[in-house]
């Protein structure tokens, strides 16, 4: 046995050896774990929603149950080094049993189970005790039947009954509950605040309820006052119009009034609605110009009310930092850093502009093997879709107009490329769905290679599948992304999911005018000397993590990818820019970026740095996250896919994706992972190591623990946020 696996061991043996147990007092016990059981069947009704209303919280159990910071509490006595690196147990305390069962049967009568009981069985194991929440929810009562009370005040009673078939489709069989009612009370004062009743809120509302015969009878009731008020202070419910609409700012921005009119949607004379209000505030918001934006409104004799809108200015001008870097066992390393300016208001209307630099540099040390990669990308947004008017969109967002442009400069030892490209389209967001879109009617990219290497340049007279992906192309086409995520935190700290749809069309309308056109050798129509590229590409991800835990400090993390891309017409491939790849600090772990694929083929001894694609993506990924101490987080991470070609070369070939057998061509990794999680940051560590590797021999494709550590059996990674 080697000496680090007898230091590990033994590591192992201290650790597991120390009781977390050992600071206790005398009489005094750990609470080890919560939990919650809940009798029968009911539907809605999870552990989920009663657990935040335990009043003690056990220590966050990290890996599989073990918690290496409990014992290291215990190495030292208090307060010495261990202590404050460590975590203490939590002491179980009787009294907050007693609170949290009150705390949960008042949660219960909220969500309509009304009398239900809860008991609890504690277990003691030697000075650890465990607490079973036992939940038999109480009946619920269903509403079987509506009867209203409204106020005869002007045309509210007509405009309710209109909505009585909305309201009953709401309430009607629902169980009773708190819930339900406080609910209902919200989206009616919205509703009726939408029609002017700028005074009318949820606190109009009463409700009573018969429970005879195990079904709801609900009186429905809506006064003239307010639950805090008697009807002495009884008032008409009237409908107002705007007044006055005052917009300010600091004098310190510089801002055009025009820009600020056109987005807000109240405007003097018109009918109050409260979603007018809301999507003024959003919009201004979405300026990002201003830090806060503040709407007052304020009514005033005549049933008007006025609008003060403030407005507090951001920090408009910045600088963001990217970096993402990886190495494997055969000594290469990639680093990419990306370096952003960003001005918010550069015309003093609302303008984005945006600077960046990015770089990819792949080496290594003591070895002439390098390929570097720069370049450089602007774009400018306004606050407005060109063509239309601010009136033209009614909504909580305004769709932006995008002017992009980007030049690229890459130097392979094979090959020197640059790449040309600009782009003209909107952005903007569907708020309710809170889907982002992205849409570019005109997508250019101009592509350049020169100083090719001769063995390479012999390759592609060889490979007439190779030589059409490398050779000059001009990309003229169409694209657009959506883009679905329930969290709009930088880093989650809940559950949630995202969708993402991306699809470039490309070559179609010139295709249109291909008998005009020129051809080259191959017959392919040119422009400017050129051939220019005609597929279809689409690339759809979809993600979701739930975080579990009494205090969430536990997460399961998925992603499921594919992506296919098909040339046609003038193209007998899809461009190289355009074709997928798996490796990297956010694909495939167990390999650096390029390095996997196509297929079951090996590495391709075209290139010296690895540059392996394919025209079809398939990828599934799999990680556990979990807290370990402080800003630190742990992950356990699997990962499985590959890509494939689809056109050209031998359909036999390796490289080729079937769908008999395309599972055998599969790759696999595993890994562990470190965090550094600020929540406006994170920042990541991921070691993968390769568990099945198809470019290899049959019989040695899965990978034997002792080669893990060889040469390319793993790979290093680090990077910023969640790979998904």
């Amino acid at each position: 046995m080697s000496g680090r696996t007898c230091l590990i061991l033994l590591s192992l043996l201290l650790l597991c050896s120390c009781s977390t147990t050992r600071v206790l007092e005398k009489d005094e016990y750990r609470l080890a774990r919560n939990s919650v059981t809940i009798e029968g069947a009911h539907e809605g009704l999870t552990p989920g929603k009663v657990s935040p209303y335990i009043r003690q919280k056990s220590n966050g159990s990290g890996l599989f149950g073990w918690n290496p910071f409990l014992y290291m509490y215990n190495w030292s006595r208090k307060d010495g080094f261990w202590h404050k690196i460590g975590t203490a147990p939590v002491v179980y305390d009787k009294s907050a049993v007693g609170l949290s069962i009150s705390n949960i049967a008042t949660r219960l009568d909220y969500l309509g189970y009304y009398n239900s009981k809860v008991d609890t069985v504690i277990v003691f194991k030697g000075r650890n005790a465990h607490v079973d929440y036992r939940i038999k929810p109480g009946r619920q009562y269903p509403v079987r039947a509506l009867e209203y009370s409204v106020p005869e005040d002007g045309s509210f009673r007509e405009e309710f009954l209109l909505d009585t078939a909305n309201i009953a489709k709401r309430l009607m069989g629902a169980p009773l509950s708190e819930q339900m009612l406080e609910e209902e009370s919200a989206k009616g004062a919205a509703y009726f605040r939408d029609l002017g009743y700028f005074t009318f809120n949820r606190n109009h509302y009463s409700f009573e309820a018969d429970t005879i015969g195990g079904k709801a009878l609900l009186k429905y009731n809506i006064h003239n006052y307010t639950r805090s008020e008697s009807p002495e202070n009884a008032a008409p419910l009237e409908k107002y119009r705007i007044g006055k609409v005052n917009i300010s700012y600091p004098s310190s921005v510089h801002f055009r009034p025009g820009v600020l009119k056109g987005l807000t949607t109240i405007r003097p004379g018109d009918l109050y609605s409260s979603s007018d209000v809301n999507n003024s505030y959003s919009r201004l918001s979405a300026l990002r110009v201003f830090s806060s934006v503040s709407i007052e409104m304020t009514p005033r004799d005549n049933a008007l009310v006025d609008a003060a809108i403030n407005l507090t200015p951001a920090q408009l001008q910045g600088i963001k930092l990217n970096m993402e870097a990886s190495s494997n066992s055969s000594g290469l390393i990639g680093i990419s850093p990306k370096f952003n300016y960003f001005h918010r208001n550069l015309f003093h209307g609302g303008e984005w502009f945006n600077l960046g630099f990015t770089g990819a540099f792949q080496f290594k040390i003591n070895d002439d093997t390098r390929a570097t990669e720069y370049g450089v990308t602007a774009g400018l947004s306004l606050p407005r879709f060109l063509g239309l008017p601010y009136s033209a969109f009614k909504r909580a967002s305004v769709p932006r107009t995008e002017f992009n442009g980007a030049f690229n400069y890459q130097n392979r030892p094979e090959y020197t490329r640059t790449v040309i490209s600009t782009a003209f389209g909107y952005s903007g967001m569907i708020q309710k769905l809170r889907l982002s879109y992205q849409l570019y009617p005109l997508q250019l990219n101009f592509v350049r290679l020169f100083d090719l290497q001769s063995s390479f340049s012999a390759t592609l007279d060889h490979n007439p599948y190779m030589r059409y992906a490398f050779q000059d192309h001009l990309d003229a086409g169409v694209g657009g992304v959506l883009y679905y995520n329930s969290s709009t935190d930088i880093v989650p700290q809940s559950s949630y999911r995202f969708q993402r749809l991306a699809v470039d069309v490309s070559g179609n309308v010139l295709a249109a005018f291909k008998s005009a056109m020129p051809r080259n050798e191959d017959g392919a129509a040119m422009i400017a000397g050129s051939p220019f590229a005609q597929y279809v590409r689409a690339e759809y991800s979809f993600g979701k993590t739930w975080r579990y835990g009494f205090n969430d400090e536990k997460a399961i993390a998925t992603r499921l990818l594919i992506g296919g891309g098909y040339a046609y017409g003038n193209s007998s491939a899809l461009p190289y820019e355009k074709q997928f790849y798996a490796g990297g600090a956010s694909s495939m772990r167990g390999w650096q970026a390029r390095a996997l694929g196509p297929g079951a083929e090996a590495a391709d001894k075209s290139f010296i740095i690895p540059s392996q694609t394919g025209g079809l993506k398939l990828e599934a990924n799999i990680e556990y996250r979990f807290d370990i101490i402080w800003k630190l987080d742990g992950a356990l991470f699997a990962d499985i896919g590959n890509v494939w070609n689809i056109q050209g070369g031998d359909k036999d070939a390796p490289g080729r994706f079937r769908f008999n057998d395309f599972y055998k061509s599969l790759a696999a990794d595993w890994g562990l992972g470190l965090r550094v999680n600020l929540e406006f940051i994170l920042l990541r560590l991921d070691w993968g190591i390769k568990l099945y590797d198809p470019s290899k021999d049959e019989d040695s494709r899965l990978i034997d623990p002792h080669k893990w550590l060889g040469r390319s059996g793993s790979a290093l990674h680090f990077g910023i946020g969640y790979p998904f």
